[in-house]
């Protein structure tokens, strides 16, 4: 199924829900809707599914407007965050449901099949009250896969899931997604879990959409500041800067001879991710002497927030590091990994994938 949004918005009363955009989700992988809540993402997919129109703008399956077509004459499959099953029938029943209407064979056999995927096989026999809130989610997941609709529409599925179960089910889903044929739209607040799901990502910001491509290039190339803060945890560092005869200079800090591109701003913002300081040089490195404000261990990582002349700056170390409240510490940076943004907010330089410029 092929799926276009053109300049489309949604207007509330006075208020501007979605502002004007064009959107056209790649069939066969996964779109992902990446940004902070009340960012537009559910409004998007209700247009999408049908449940609101459009204040103006078109939708088109394949090439056929479908605005005004009500959601019960399409196929469309949406999950939400806050699970929705039928409490009248056991677990079995319930994934089962979409396959009896389809008439579709071997029902028990794709039951049974999911049910597996998603962790729930001992709870076939059992009713959704019987069940916790991660487990009626799963339920959730599980029909609406089984619809097998051209459209699936996930609208956070993952959140009301523990930390663990959540890193296996993306997994998982993302292996189901791969063996359909469904237009897939998922939309989350988590950076990590865009990365992890793959596909393309749409980044999301108070109605807007402010950049949509290849997961991977969105976020080792974001265009805005508001792109590389939506598709960024931890939050990346951003630090003033001004223009130097070999590149730019931090304010009261160090220089950073990097090839700037030709730009009138001399005022920028360099962006730096927190998993490319480091507390080891390496040749060629910058400098960031500092004092230790708080570090926190998360999993296999460390999180150092380090006061430093140019501004708070947190690093993201691998491994289990423990540091002293208030002891001096010199973090490195290189300066081929920075971003560097324009007075308006654009991007003017960013990294080679690899390393280098």
């Amino acid at each position: 199924m092929h799926l276009t949004l053109e300049g489309i918005g949604k207007k509330v009363g006075s208020q501007t829900w979605l502002y004007d955009m064009s959107l056209q989700p790649c069939s066969g992988a996964v779109t992902v809707l990446l940004g902070a809540t009340q960012a537009g993402k559910t409004s998007l997919m209700r247009i999408m599914a049908g449940l609101d129109v459009p204040s103006h703008g078109n939708v088109r399956v394949n090439g056929e407007s479908v605005v005004g077509v009500p959601v019960r004459k399409r196929n469309v499959a949406m999950v939400y965050q806050q699970f929705i099953n039928y409490p009248s029938l056991k677990v079995r029943d319930n994934i089962a449901s979409p396959l009896k209407l389809s008439g579709e064979k071997n029902i028990d056999q794709r039951v049974n099949a999911l049910a597996e995927k998603l962790h729930i096989e001992m709870f076939l026999e059992r009713y959704p009250a019987e069940l916790s809130g991660g487990q009626q989610q799963r339920v959730a997941l599980a029909r609406a896969l089984a619809k097998g609709a051209p459209l699936m529409l996930l609208d956070e599925p993952l959140v009301n899931l523990d930390y663990k179960l959540r890193e296996e089910l993306r997994d998982e889903l993302s292996a189901l997604f791969a063996e359909g044929n469904s237009t897939v739209i998922y939309a989350t607040t988590e950076p990590g879990e865009a990365l992890l799901l793959g596909g393309y990502t749409a980044v999301m910001d108070e109605g807007e959409l402010l950049q949509y491509g290849p997961t991977a290039e969105v976020f080792h190339k974001p265009k805005s500041l508001r792109v590389a803060r939506a598709f960024s945890d931890p939050p990346m560092n951003l630090l003033a800067a001004s223009a130097a005869a070999t590149g730019v200079q931090l304010n009261a800090g160090a220089l950073l001879p990097v090839a700037m591109p030709a730009t009138t701003s001399r005022k920028f913002t360099v962006g730096l991710r927190a998993s490319a300081l480091r507390v080891q040089a390496q040749d060629g490195d910058v400098a960031l002497p500092g004092k230790v404000e708080l570090a926190e261990i998360s999993g296999s990582d460390t999180f150092v927030h380090v006061a430093t002349l140019v501004g708070e700056v947190v690093a993201q170390l691998t491994g289990v590091h423990y540091f002293e409240l208030g002891a001096q510490v010199t973090l490195y940076l290189s300066p081929a990994q920075v971003y560097i943004f324009d007075e308006q907010g654009m991007l003017l330089l960013a990294p080679v994938r690899g390393g280098g410029r």
